[in-house]
């Protein structure tokens, strides 16, 4: 059989697709900097007749569901599938596969990079520096831009998947005390204690949001959480900006009640006029939405899927962990 690969897939990572399918065709959407509109999508499986499809960005809808009747799975490189229509797949007995925590170390090592940045002043300093501003004794820095150090911090996370817990792994080296917020997490972290929400926001020098886009979490943090917040504290998103209540936070942010904001993720991409409100205040730093974005996390996808692939093809079994739908599929099967 032939898989149809959109997504940046290494070499080795399509080497060994061919040895458990057979065949692979190679056409990833950085070649022509966008992802594949459906139209296209459906073409693509005509022409290369392929029964497996793994994509990244493309629109997987009924549609192109329905123009491809055989089609045996679908493999997602993203941490969501949120690109493909599940329910359609599912209807249709075709399992959905995902890889999430594939961006878990690059989002944790950001989180640690920009949260020492803010605390030490670094982008205020260069931009000083690079201004010519330093004119007066040497101890002139030392007063303007003295901070504060990570270690010891309370850090709390709101949501402790993959992403969080990487990033709580990381904060041992700084002897930092992580609470964590997660009603879907059932097990116990001996290291980490689990808090309600508004102890995650209260009791916490950091805050860390680590949240997908759901109905449930749509503005779900709001002023009643920001109000319990120290004046010292810092407030993260590396997820979805809808999650936060967009006006409560720049209130905040505007009147000093928190000492800022870590922004990676905005509600408009690229920024509108509105997202540069939150860009231009002096107490934010603000990212592109670079928190997943290295080289590494295309490696990190092409392990995931296909050890779930062989799992799935070899095995043949529904019982893994990076099966999207494998509830609904149980209960049509």
């Amino acid at each position: 059989m032939t898989v149809l690969v959109t997504a940046p897939y290494n070499e080795e990572g399509r080497k060994e697709l061919e040895k458990l399918f057979g065949s692979v065709t190679y056409h990833p959407w950085k070649e022509q900097g966008r992802a594949y509109r459906e139209d296209e999508l459906i073409q693509l499986l005509k022409e290369t007749h392929a029964l497996g499809l793994i994509t990244e960005l493309d629109q997987v809808t009924d549609s192109v569901f329905a123009s491809a009747p055989e089609l045996s799975f679908v493999g997602v490189c993203r941490g969501m599938p949120s690109n493909v229509d599940v329910a359609a797949a599912s209807k249709r007995g075709i399992p959905v596969f995902y890889t999430p925590g594939r961006n878990a170390q690059a989002v944790a090592e950001m989180f640690i990079g920009n949260v020492i940045s803010f605390l030490r002043h670094t982008s205020s300093s260069n931009q000083w520096l690079k201004d010519g501003k330093w004119d007066s004794d040497y101890l002139q820095a030392y007063v303007k831009f003295r901070g504060n150090e990570l270690t010891g911090k309370t850090v709390g996370m709101v949501g402790f998947g993959a992403v969080g817990q990487r990033i709580a792994k990381l904060l041992t080296a700084f002897d930092c005390k992580v609470k964590y917020y997660d009603p879907y997490v059932q097990d116990d972290h001996p290291l980490y204690e689990k808090v309600s929400l508004k102890t995650v926001f209260s009791d916490s020098d950091i805050v860390s949001v680590h949240l997908p886009r759901t109905e449930k979490t749509l503005r779900l943090i709001d002023r009643k959480y920001f109000n319990l917040m120290k004046e010292s504290a810092i407030f993260v998103n590396t997820s979805r900006a809808v999650v936060v209540n967009r006006e409560d936070l720049l209130s905040v942010l505007k009147e000093h009640k928190i000492r800022g904001a870590i922004l990676d993720v905005f509600y408009h991409e690229p920024p509108e006029e509105s997202d540069y409100e939150f860009i231009s205040l002096p107490n934010v730093l603000a990212t592109p939405h670079l928190a997943g974005a290295t080289f590494e996390v295309e490696d990190h996808h092409v392990t995931i899927l296909n050890e779930a692939l062989k799992r799935w093809k070899v095995g043949k079994t529904l019982n893994i962990p990076t099966l999207y739908n494998k509830d609904e599929l149980k209960t049509e099967v």
